[in-house]
């Protein structure tokens, strides 16, 4: 109980310093949950990236448009709700993700303790999940981070109690995993674990010719998938009846068949097998290096504030063959090797994070077992040294710096998305005061901030050359462009830069200039018509 009110209060305070959505992926899941509660259903007024209406310019470009193409409905459904009840302000919007992501830390305890952990240090790594250091700042946001991790390392948990005598909390897991999967796709890889966890069971037992039975009966198995589709089955219907496939984002090859990030937000770039695998032997193992590389880096950083890592190596070391973490194992092989083979090229973009967030119980509880085996090794040539007292006092140093640098890198995460919300009420006040209605559409490169905060649709800004752009523009009647240098696409640098203005964009209405003197963000008409009176003649900006 006192875990999970750290927690809460944890969150809270972080929901308070920053009360919106900050990211695309935060945008989206908001606005779905306010299209919800409002009875609009699974739609949105804008494309935040191509792939969701099938990687090209559609044959009938409208707006709004079926949502959930790519990321997944729980975390809109969970918030809807909330936002009925508590309005469509921070707390509306931020309620579910507090209250259901704090279970992570209690949940912790009891892993822990379930491990054979004292309490002390069970309740350490419970601190840790609570106050997760780095990662901190992303668990108050309205993203599917706070209800993946209790999903997934509950489903872990219940899988590895299964192996243990109890197989219906076995059966348990599958039902959990299938909602971790409505939280984010990648809680397909959870059922995947508990399969390969069940199969190794079955051939242990095959091997010792009766001597050791297995632990799982072949009808748990069965049940712990049945329970997987129960809960998946109303979604693949209804993306099947929206979209011709269960999986949309991916049918456009987007997903797995680009070559570089760049291409993700692209209309014209190829996104097949032939053009990921053209590029050579080469480039693609370096992608795949690179992939694991960002990976681990991101985990060190974020899921283990750098301080823990070692730490974590050498508690997996002690437990690695234990049983009771088999499923965890297996879970963040898959998971590790998932983002170096099929998503290399998101991996620096966030979609590792989002998942591995998931991982960090389970590390949290292994670091302070390595803190504690480390101490008992060198008190073994530290006379003076009480080990259990020295562990104690080092894994309790351990707990307070990854609470303690929350609070530091809470503030800088924050700066860094104020700073973009700065630029976004801007462009929603400069709208407004050029007589922009609501039913403009603007094009940017985050169209879900854009609409979040000025209330207009639109498309995002493709990563794409200027006439292909055009057409975008014509397709979706756009009347504006929003362009910021910390996030744009190069064919439309030389407009922020002033050397080159096609014809179709007009002189900027607004303009934000950075300390040396560069325009950093700026909001252009855009003229599609040839009596279109706001590209006619040059506007001061300001």
């Amino acid at each position: 109980i006192a875990l999970y009110a750290l927690a809460v209060l944890a969150r809270a305070v972080m929901a308070a310093g920053f009360p919106d959505p900050a990211y695309p992926d935060a945008f989206y899941y908001t606005e779905v949950a306010r299209s919800l509660g409002g009875g609009q259903g699974f739609s949105v007024d804008f494309v935040w990236i191509f792939a969701e209406v099938g990687g090209t310019i559609p044959a009938d470009p409208v707006l709004p448009i079926p949502s959930n193409a790519h990321w997944m409905p729980l975390p809109s459904i969970l918030a809807a709700p909330f936002i009925a009840l508590l309005g469509d302000g921070g707390a509306g919007q931020l309620a579910s993700y507090v209250l259901v992501g704090a279970l992570a830390a209690p949940l912790t305890w009891a892993i822990a303790r379930d491990l054979g952990a004292p309490s002390w240090l069970a309740a350490g790594a419970g601190a840790i999940v609570a106050v997760p250091g780095m990662l901190a700042p992303f668990m108050a946001q309205p993203d599917n981070f706070g209800l993946y991790q209790p999903l997934v390392t509950a489903a872990l948990w219940f899988g590895a109690r299964g192996l243990r005598g109890e197989p219906r909390l076995f059966a348990l897991a599958g039902l959990l995993a299938g909602f971790a999967t409505l939280s984010r796709n990648d809680g397909v890889l959870v059922l995947a674990a508990l399969g390969l966890v069940w199969l190794v069971d079955r051939f242990l037992a095959w091997k010792s010719r009766g001597a050791r039975p297995p632990a799982i009966p072949l009808s748990t198995a069965v049940a712990c998938v049945a329970l997987f589709v129960l809960v998946m089955a109303p979604w693949w219907l209804r993306q099947l009846a929206v979209f011709g496939t269960i999986s949309p984002s991916a049918a456009s090859g987007k997903v797995l068949f680009i070559r570089d990030i760049g291409e993700w937000n692209s209309i014209t770039a190829p996104a097949d097998l032939g053009w990921l695998l053209g590029q050579g032997l080469g480039p693609l193992v370096a992608s795949r290096v690179g992939g694991f590389v960002a990976a681990l880096t991101i985990f060190v950083v974020l899921g283990t504030s750098v301080v823990l890592a070692p730490f974590a190596v050498i508690g997996a070391w002690a437990r690695r063959r234990d049983g009771r973490l088999a499923p965890f194992y297996v879970y963040a092989g898959l998971l590790f090797a998932a983002n170096t083979l099929a998503f290399a090229v998101h991996v620096p973009g966030g979609t590792f994070i989002h998942s591995a967030c998931a991982l960090v119980p389970y590390t949290a509880i292994l670091a302070l077992e390595g803190i504690v085996v480390a101490v008992r090794w060198i008190a073994r040539r530290r006379a003076t040294w009480d080990p259990d007292r020295a562990g104690r006092l080092f894994a309790g140093a351990a707990v307070v710096f990854v609470v303690g640098i929350a609070v530091p890198a809470t503030m800088s995460v924050h700066a860094t998305w104020d700073s973009r919300r700065v630029t976004f009420r801007e462009v929603a006040a400069q709208l407004d005061a050029a007589g922009s209605t609501l039913d403009d559409r603007v094009m940017s490169i985050d169209a879900g901030g854009t609409k979040y905060w000025s209330g207009r649709g639109g498309v995002v800004l493709p990563n794409d050359p200027v006439d292909t752009i055009e057409a975008v523009a014509d397709a979706y009647d756009i009347a504006w462009l929003v362009l910021d240098r910390r996030d744009t696409v190069a064919s439309m640098v030389p407009v922020l830069d002033r050397d080159e203005r096609p014809d179709w964009i007009g002189p900027a209405i607004w303009t934000s200039s950075g300390p040396d003197g560069r325009t950093e963000a700026g909001l252009y008409p855009v003229c599609l018509e040839p009596d279109d009176a706001r590209c006619a003649t040059e506007v001061a900006t300001r």
